[in-house]
């Protein structure tokens, strides 16, 4: 079964052994790592770890579970729990999994579709998809699921597919997702890389998880408008949006970490549901992956050691941007799991050097143990934050892949329950926005403002270049 540990992992460890002579210890002011030794990759993923949960507030009395504070946004707070049932996953530690049960269980909302009633207003498809792609971690793991009637993590995922396969939109561009829900919000117009790359990976995560065909024909069909568009060019680097303004021929050509990561995780999953059922489209899948994989070499231009091109060096990296490289680290990781076959050129070239390199940034705050952002410069850059403390757990614990079971499915084990019509009623909107009424003005509004949005990215990508 291609969702299995890779058959040679014991040899890749008796590999990781002989690195010692480049690498053996790293130590960093009380974290220590031998990248032989799983033993010490847990250790030090419980440091860092606990350093990461000391910024999360919402199970103090009076605070809302599942949020972070300010200035972190939501959609962060989702891909943070994403991180910690990783950490339960990969090591066996149970000690933060009260508090992220609680957090996803309570931002499901009533429905259990990730929009409650505390977000909705301003929540963009992105952000509705970072706590599905955690839900969906947490079917695939077996994280321990929730109490009737909250629907289970599986039917969660499901109620956020439906909804967004409702949103595809084709008065534009010849279909896509917005990146913004509602018509009022800037940046409504902008049709964006992530936002389309999370809704095609939980299409074709649940295609596997639960066999059904129809989820990765969107997942196809998904991939072609993404492909068609522009968005993922001819050397299959994935750009970061599009506008409706001028039909979206232009594009933005900023590549983030995080585009790039998603695009590369949803095709490895095809790749492997496909090979799966015996379709003979899985050598196409296997030639996305391949090439994605090859694209985001971008991301490690020296020592193999990842980096942020677009905010990194200038030391810009805004509160969202600071966590962008937790997420190619998490999604490379599970790459090797659904495509075995990149186990050993993923975990030499890409994740073995940038986790020693991670880990010894991971000098500050009070204990000494807290980590920064600028991993390949060889020194302590003296942040702190939730991004550059999850990206260093997050390329810790993926060094374990092929020591820990793949993704489960419905036939293999998984035992989430589901609901495949979770979020196909009424129109989602109609009842969570009972006082907002749309006419044309917002309208018109809307497109105000996203064309600034659009000018301003512009002019920004401008000012970097220059």
């Amino acid at each position: 079964m291609l969702h299995f540990r890779p058959s040679f992992s014991r040899s890749s460890w008796l590999f990781i052994s002989l690195l010692g002579v480049f690498a053996p210890l790293t130590t960093a002011a009380g974290v220590s790592l031998d990248i032989s030794s799983a033993d010490s990759i847990k250790s030090a993923a419980s440091r860092i770890a606990f350093d990461l949960v000391t910024f999360y507030t919402g199970n103090n009395t009076g605070d809302t579970p599942g949020n972070l504070p300010d200035p972190y946004y939501w959609w962060e707070a989702g891909a943070f729990f994403g991180a910690l049932v990783n950490y339960w996953s990969y090591t066996g530690d149970s000690v933060y999994n009260d508090i992220t049960k609680q957090a996803m269980i309570h931002q499901a909302g009533t429905k259990g579709d990730f929009m409650p009633e505390n977000q909705t207003y301003t929540e963009g498809n992105d952000d509705q998809c970072f706590w599905a792609l955690s839900a969906m971690i947490a079917a695939e793991r077996n994280f321990p699921a929730p109490a009737a009637p909250t629907p289970g993590w599986l039917a969660m995922v499901q109620a956020v597919f439906n909804e967004q396969a409702h949103r595809w939109d084709t008065s534009a561009c010849g279909g896509g997702l917005r990146w913004q829900i509602y018509t009022w919000n800037s940046g409504y117009l902008y049709r964006n890389s992530i936002a389309n790359g999370c809704f095609f990976d939980i299409a074709s995560r649940l295609a596997r998880y639960t066999g059904n065909d129809t989820y990765a024909k969107w997942a196809t069909k998904a991939w072609d408008w993404t492909h068609v568009i522009g968005l993922i060019g001819n050397d299959y680097e994935v750009f970061d949006g599009v506008t409706d303004v001028d039909n979206c021929t232009s594009h933005d050509h900023n590549r983030w970490s995080y585009n790039a990561g998603v695009w590369l995780h949803g095709a490895s999953v095809m790749y492997n549901y496909t090979a799966e059922h015996g379709s003979s489209v899985s050598s196409t899948w296997r030639e996305r992956t391949d090439a994605l994989l090859k694209a985001a070499d971008h991301f490690f231009p020296k020592d193999n050691i990842m980096f942020e091109h677009n905010c990194e060096a200038s030391g810009k990296c805004n509160v969202d941007q600071l966590s962008f490289k937790a997420y190619l680290s998490r999604w490379l990781a599970e790459v090797t799991q659904y495509a075995p076959y990149t186990y050993d050129a993923i975990m030499s070239e890409k994740l073995r050097p940038t986790a020693v390199a991670a880990v010894a940034q991971c000098q500050g705050g009070d204990t000494g143990t807290f980590c920064g952002h600028k991993w390949s410069v060889g020194e302590y850059d003296g942040t702190t934050g939730v991004g550059q403390q999850m990206g260093v757990l997050e390329v810790l614990q993926g060094l374990l892949a092929a020591d820990v079971g793949g993704a489960l499915t419905s036939t293999t084990g998984g035992e989430s329950e589901g609901n495949s019509a979770a979020g196909t009623g009424d129109d989602e909107t109609k009842a969570e926005l009972p006082t907002m009424h749309i006419d044309n003005g917002d309208r018109v509004g809307a497109a105000i403002l996203t064309s600034l949005f659009v000018s301003f990215v512009a002019w920004a990508v401008y000012g970097m270049v220059s």
